[in-house]
């Protein structure tokens, strides 16, 4: 475990570099290259879904095999730190608690100076969903629910594939978690394509999300939020969610801060209404977004702690 406090403290001080050369960039390539090669629009809905799989399938054995093979390379520098280092520095670029703390504290202090224009073009960046007319408690329930449902794939998941078969692992987690995003939409391109990638991210981050909302609820406490509501609202309201796992950190996180998350959204001009979670006992606020980046870093420390205390080294 000391490579994953190595990686934390690594993201800590230097995030995520922008470059061409990150590992989830290389991954993104070999997905978008596989596309290209498998994705026939003319094809029938089962060669779809197989090629789809297909994709799948590759995209994990060479992340897999790329992430053993510098591993196996790390063994022969003659200083067990330097092998540490070479594990954590790769389990770093799998991580991501600086880059959501980043744009969540940027579109804080967007908000607090009242520049919404810039706010909203700042959250689309990392929702899906319309920005265009977003109202400021639009903006700042956007912002919180990102955060608190990237803690579970951007953070604890691949901390828990970590420990469970180290490095390798946790990128074959982060490399399934990237198709997803990529190719895992339910619309007519992907509905087919991009479904063996949908339903593998469902089933990896299953425990991941649970762990999470778990981990929440005690970060309420430590923080000095509500963590019986907290707890309530997991129970209540994390199975409203579209997706099997993300109500369990969105859920758990609006009980503690007494916001309510959900509500309509707009996709490409299309309004939808996602079910509510947690009640409105505030209307959602900026210091919110500051409050839910303070529960993300103790849920991750926490995490580091727990299984550093149950396996050691």
């Amino acid at each position: 475990m000391l490579t994953a406090i190595l990686a934390f403290f690594i993201d800590t001080v230097i995030g995520d570099p922008n470059s061409r050369w990150h590992p989830v960039v290389l991954m993104g390539r070999l997905i978008s290259g596989l596309e290209r090669l498998f994705y026939q629009a003319e094809d029938s809905d089962g060669k779809k879904y197989a090629m789809g799989a297909m994709l799948v399938l590759i995209t994990l054995l060479v992340s897999y095999e790329a992430a053993a093979a510098i591993m196996m390379l790390s063994y022969h520098i003659p200083w067990e730190w330097g092998r540490i280092a070479v594990g954590a520095l790769l389990l770093a670029f799998m991580i991501s608690p600086k880059s959501l703390a980043k744009a969540g504290k940027g579109i804080y202090a967007l908000l607090i100076l009242g520049d919404i224009e810039a706010a909203r073009k700042k959250v689309g960046w990392i929702v899906g969903r319309d920005t265009e007319e977003l109202t400021d408690a639009e903006i700042a329930r956007a912002t919180v629910e990102t955060i608190a449902e990237n803690t579970v794939d951007g953070i604890i998941a691949p901390l828990f594939f970590f420990v469970l078969g180290g490095v390798p692992l946790a990128v074959l987690y982060r490399a399934a978690n990237t198709m997803d995003s990529m190719i895992g939409y339910k619309n007519g391109k992907y509905l087919y394509f991009g479904r063996a990638a949908a339903k593998l991210d469902d089933v990896l981050n299953y425990i991941p999300a649970r762990i999470t909302g778990v981990l929440f609820i005690f970060a309420a406490c430590l923080l000095g939020f509500d963590y019986k509501n907290a707890y309530e609202m997991m129970l209540r309201d994390a199975a409203k969610h579209p997706s099997p796992n993300g109500g369990y950190a969105e859920a758990t996180v609006a009980g503690a801060l007494h916001i309510r998350l959900g509500g309509i959204n707009s996709y490409f001009g299309k309004k939808s209404l996602r079910a509510y979670m947690g009640e409105a006992i505030e209307l959602t606020a900026p210091k919110h977004i500051m409050e839910c980046i303070r529960m993300m870093y103790t849920v991750t420390v926490m995490f580091i702690i727990i299984t550093y205390a149950m396996f050691g080294l």
